[in-house]
């Protein structure tokens, strides 16, 4: 006899009260008293995953007669509703959990079971009239389950960081168009090398992003190879052969991509390689923008004592003693996203490498990294490009003052005076503070018209263009 508000279970552990009022069952309240790990709820793109492979399930299992018309009516409008946002809260396990991803197939299985029951007109908990296991389950394995739900979204999570990725480059180009006519010095190694445009910095930029977008193409679409009807271990034991002909197209209809079904059933069950191998293209896209943060806050720095060359949008106050400092923030902010990302893909890594034999158990940890991953990075490059990148400003006569005093330039003058002559100038330079343009006019080397068409903003960062033959002129 149960508690009043309660109603009893069974599973194969035993018998539970489980609150008469809820959608899930035993096994999801078993799984969040055992797990509470992150005190998180599920990621709510999984959720809806699950949701579509249940009702694309419920959908093959009807057309080979494993389950009759009115039972696979009422799965398909329980997962529906769960896809309009209903029943979030009913989703009580923890993303990260022992067994597989087995507690997160049952807290599917039970709540649409619960609400299916309910639409056939029965009480909660009464699974004679529809089964979590025999009904919603049907045909199908926590271990072809709860992978192709990680795959799903993950697809669904990359297609958000592709749109944003997108708009960043956009904007780097529409910035390197800017600044194209901003000349500045260079560094390698943090010293004074060649003048570049800073509009070539930020077209470097958008080029480096533009190479993470097609290197995420590529990894993404491993994921769209799904193990669904592979059940226990790939080999499709309890699978209809009917259904295993269905259920990948019809999930790709239900879910609006395109899958395939992978060849090697029981490869696709126990390898979790392509999700590392999105793990590698997602890290592979922070170091980029990391660097690209990095080049920021320095080219920023100061103002009046570091770089100075570049101004980022001033965003809030950056001390609570230092009245008027404004710091880095959203440049800082994307830096601390990938060092996460980044040791998120080595637990990502060693979980892939734990697996053992026809399953891995890790999944859970795989995904929970994994999709923080994604979603973390998609926030900081919408915030990078909207409260960063858009309000960049050049600093344009500090700028080209730095490239006259730095004897960097030097280095255009080698084909023309020679670079042993050239390195004795740049010594002269630093020893005694005189331009590069004044000792060489001072020494009769070049005249002023020959070092304005030498250095001419075009003609220092573009090869080619300063190709007067004015060579060795030294005395």
């Amino acid at each position: 006899m149960s508690r009043k508000g309660y109603r009893s279970e069974k599973d194969s552990i035993g018998i539970k009260d489980v609150p008469e009022n809820v959608y899930y069952g035993v096994q999801s309240l078993r799984a969040a008293e055992n797990f509470h790990i992150t005190g998180l709820n599920m990621h709510p793109e999984i959720i809806n995953s699950l949701a579509y492979i249940k009702k694309a399930a419920a959908i093959a299992n009807c057309e080979v007669n494993l389950l009759d018309k009115s039972t696979a009516d009422a799965i398909v409008q329980a997962c529906d509703e769960i896809l309009s946002g209903r029943f979030r809260e009913q989703f009580i396990v923890d993303p990260i959990q022992g067994g597989a991803g087995t507690s997160i197939n049952m807290n599917a299985n039970e709540v649409i079971a619960n609400r299916a029951i309910e639409i056939l007109g029965g009480e909660k908990g009464d699974y004679s009239i529809v089964h979590p296991n025999d009904h919603v389950n049907c045909g199908q394995s926590t271990n072809d389950v709860i992978p192709t739900a990680g795959r799903i979204t993950s697809l669904r999570l990359l297609f958000n960081l592709k749109a944003e990725l997108k708009t960043l480059v956009d904007a780097l180009k529409a910035k390197a168009k800017e600044f194209d006519g901003v000349l500045k010095m260079g560094r390698t190694q943090m010293q004074d090398a060649v003048p570049v445009r800073l509009g070539q910095e930020f077209s470097a930029y958008a080029a480096a992003l533009s190479r993470d977008i097609s290197r995420m193409d590529k990894a993404m679409e491993e994921m769209r190879t799904v193990n669904m009807a592979g059940t226990a271990i790939g080999t499709g034991i309890n699978a209809d052969e009917g259904y295993l002909k269905r259920i990948v197209p019809i999930l790709s209809e239900t879910a609006d991509l395109q899958l395939v079904q992978a060849f090697d059933l029981i490869d696709a069950t126990q390898n979790l390689d392509s999700f590392v191998a999105v793990s590698g293209a997602v890290k592979a896209c922070a170091v980029t923008l990391s660097k690209i943060a990095n080049d920021l806050r320095l080219m920023s720095s100061g103002p009046r004592t570091g770089f100075g060359e570049i101004n980022l949008p001033a965003k809030q106050n950056g001390s609570s003693i230092m009245p008027g400092k404004v710091n880095p923030v959203i440049p800082e902010v994307v830096n601390q996203v990938a060092f996460n990302i980044i040791g998120n893909d080595m637990t990502i890594t060693m979980a892939a490498e734990a697996g053992q034999l026809e399953l891995n158990a890790f999944e859970p940890i795989v995904f929970y990294c994994l999709f923080q991953s994604i979603d973390t990075l998609a926030y900081a490059v919408h915030t990078f490009t909207v409260n960063c990148i858009n309000g960049i400003t050049a600093n344009v006569e500090h700028c080209a003052e730095l490239v006259e005093k730095s004897v960097g330039i030097t280095t255009a003058l080698c084909p023309h005076i020679g670079y042993g002559k050239a390195a004795e100038i740049a010594k002269r330079a630093l020893e005694t503070g005189e331009s590069v343009r004044s000792i060489v006019v001072s020494e009769g080397l070049l005249t002023e018209d020959e070092l304005n068409e030498i250095l001419d903003p075009m003609a220092l960062t573009q090869p080619g263009i300063a190709g007067k033959e004015l060579l060795h002129k030294s005395k």
